[in-house]
């Protein structure tokens, strides 16, 4: 899925996934502003990606909420960045923000998602 979408890897570690998504027109809305959902499966990708950075061998992971504040549009031809950093690392349960800022640097949204640990 996020080869479809062209989400594309910077960085990943236990501490910190990094990512990045060149906005194009199929991922748009009017007028030309990168679509919410695909702000949401950036941030999902990268929760679920760093949640399994820290899975124990033999466990996986699924998402079980996820919560987005949308702050500014990022548009058509720009790139949204995305560091996803832990808030909790539990034995059962994680949770993620992933904040995800437009090529001016300007915050673009915030997301929290907890991962559950199976």
């Amino acid at each position: 899925f996020a080869n479809l979408v062209g989400i594309e890897l910077v960085s990943a570690s236990p501490d910190c996934v990094e990512a990045k998504l060149a906005v194009r027109k199929e991922h748009c809305t009017i007028p030309d502003i990168l679509h919410g959902g695909a702000i949401m499966a950036l941030a999902d990708t990268l929760g679920g990606m760093a949640t399994f950075l820290n899975l124990d061998t033999g466990a996986s992971t699924t998402t079980i909420e996820s919560k987005t504040n949308f702050l500014s549009a990022v548009p058509l031809g720009d790139t949204a960045l995305a560091q996803c950093t832990p808030v909790h690392r539990g034995r059962k349960l994680m949770v993620w923000q992933t904040r995800i800022t437009r090529g001016d640097g300007k915050l673009a949204a915030i997301v929290t998602q907890t991962q559950m640990v199976l």
